[in-house]
């Protein structure tokens, strides 16, 4: 949701507004936007680029913020845009996302602004906090890990609201509240868990649960859409107060009104609302069909009820292109204390602290699987919880609550990491080891653990010229709203660190993927290829890419 103090829709933007929207569409053509004309975003992929949040500040500057390639503005009467990232900074400074003061912004992936009467700009990351400039984006001050310990790192979509000289920023850990541009925070929380203020002078225990989903204001106070419904936020000489909501309306998330035209942030660039085509419409000669899945065999470790959808950011194989290390496992973004269930059943074969102390379970299922003649056992390890709830050599039961969610370890937000390994050896050490951050048998748990209803899996292969597989390769096309908390953009292929499936042998595999048709593409060699795909529900589509 866009909060924001600004000019109205008819606020003269100049010569960018006089000749039609212009965004690149990904069959390599140009789309011509009629009404509104702003220069096409820069694009150095050729797939587009993903626009995450649109804004304007009370000066009229048009702001955007992207999946990956940071923000890019519009003063009034320019002709390009200009970029920000969090590596243009001056020589002293230069990568130092936790830098206070900066030149830079903390974080590549942005989805939230928020715009003051007295020029402030606000921006909001997924997964490294938020900062603030008050000189038109010249200078920052950052809040991220450093500032912020590890949670609130996830801002809430569109999640910056300003009223006054209040700036609420809602977080995957509750709402930060300032009155003061930063100075001091009053945090919101829930009661679960152990407690966390971080910027706070105080943290107030007051919400159903802290994993804040939507937030804007109204006449009385502030609305939120959590985990648990809906409610009203306010503050009265009692001091901070809640109350339920049947109900809660916000306006239209990543969107802005130029002229008359409703302009959105797509994957591929800033497109009309009523503009529905998929970012990637080529069509092939064939649809490939989905089929029944080999080895769905296992239930989700979090409750429906609570947060069960996967981090789409950084998926296992994954490096949330290229920042981070090759992914082991798949995460689960969670308040701490939030259950977690065994996915199976089977014995608990590890409990205790693994990598930097994180608490950690591992079980080896009864299940087994045969691939090329040779068995392999299959285990599932929960990592940075802040309890276990079970015990070495304790036999489980699917569904049965084995810890709570936490952030121990090498974790920077509350959230539950799990892997899958399918192993041809009984050895732990070679599952979890506390000095191992590439256990070598881990595999994707996305094509273990059944997918969302409405939804399939999408997985397969990308080859070269010479049948080689293709080390991080990216896979567009396929669309996932949800969760918006954690935006999918694209697919990656395994790099050196990562395991195929013993049986399917991917390079890739996406699940939850909401059931129709798509068209997917990646690059080889310099050339796009694309494939048309179906998706259905509880089914797995194998698509294969080669030049």
């Amino acid at each position: 949701m866009l909060r924001k103090r600004s000019r109205s829709g008819s606020i003269s933007v100049h010569r960018w507004l006089t000749s039609g929207l212009v965004a690149a569409s990904l069959a390599g053509t140009v789309r011509l936007e009629a009404q509104a004309k702003l220069p096409p975003l820069p694009d150095t992929t050729g797939w587009g680029v993903h626009v995450l949040a649109v804004g304007r500040d009370a000066q009229g500057t048009i702001w955007v913020g992207t999946y990956g390639q940071g923000i890019f503005r519009l003063p009034v009467g320019a002709e390009t845009w200009q970029q920000l990232r969090h590596d243009t900074t001056s020589a002293d400074t230069a990568g130092r996302r936790d830098s206070t003061m900066s030149n830079s912004i903390s974080w590549d992936f942005v989805h939230a602004f928020g715009f003051g009467s007295r020029g402030e700009i606000w921006y909001g990351t997924v997964g490294n906090g938020w900062g603030l400039s008050t000189d038109a984006g010249k200078t920052w001050k950052n809040w991220a890990y450093n500032q912020l310990g590890p949670e609130w790192q996830y801002v809430s979509p569109s999640g910056i609201v300003i009223r006054g000289d209040t700036t609420v920023i809602g977080t995957a850990d509750g709402l930060q509240i300032t009155h003061d541009d930063g100075a001091h925070w009053a945090a919101l929380g829930d009661a679960v868990g152990p407690p966390a203020k971080g910027p706070a002078d105080t943290v107030y225990p007051i919400l159903p649960t802290e994993y804040v989903r939507r937030v804007a204001a109204d006449r009385r106070g502030w609305i939120l859409t959590t985990l648990r419904g809906n409610l009203r936020v306010l503050r009265t000489a009692k001091g901070w107060q809640t109350e339920p909501l049947n109900a809660a309306a916000f306006s239209p998330a990543n969107a802005l009104l130029i002229g008359r035209q409703l302009i959105r942030g797509t994957q591929c660039g800033l497109r009309p609302v009523s503009d529905t085509l998929p970012c990637l419409h080529q069509f092939g000669k064939d649809t490939i069909q989905a089929k029944n899945p080999l080895t769905v065999w296992f239930r989700r470790p979090i409750a429906p009820t609570d947060n069960s959808y996967i981090d789409q950011t950084y998926r296992y194989g994954s490096t949330m292109g290229g920042n981070f290390q090759q992914h082991q496992g798949v995460e689960f973004n969670n308040p701490d204390g939030t259950p977690v269930y065994a996915i199976g059943a089977g014995k608990v074969v590890y409990a205790g602290r693994a990598e930097q102390g994180a608490l950690t379970v591992t079980i080896r299922h009864d299940t087994t699987v045969t691939a090329d003649g040779k068995k392999y056992r299959i285990y599932s390890t929960y990592y940075h919880n802040s309890s276990l709830k079970v015990k070495l050599g304790q036999r489980v039961t699917k569904g049965m609550v084995i810890s709570r969610v936490g952030n121990t370890g090498r974790a920077t937000n509350d959230h539950l990491h799990l892997e899958m390994s399918a192993s041809p050896t009984d050895s732990i050490g070679a599952i979890v080891d506390s000095l191992q951050r590439f256990p070598p048998y881990t595999t994707n748990p996305e094509l273990w653990i059944e997918p969302l209803p409405n939804t399939g899996i999408v997985a397969g292969q990308v080859f070269d010229a010479s049948g080689a597989p293709i080390r991080q390769a990216r896979i567009y096309g396929i669309a996932k709203r949800d969760p918006a908390e954690t935006p999918f953009s694209y697919a990656e292929t395994y790099g050196d660190k990562a395991h195929p499936h013993p049986v399917y042998g991917e390079h890739f595999a996406v699940s939850d993927v909401p059931v129709g048709a798509y068209v997917v593409g990646t690059e080889i060699e310099g050339k796009k290829v694309f494939r048309t795909i179906a998706v259905e529900a509880g089914k797995l589509t194998w698509v294969v890419f080669k030049p």
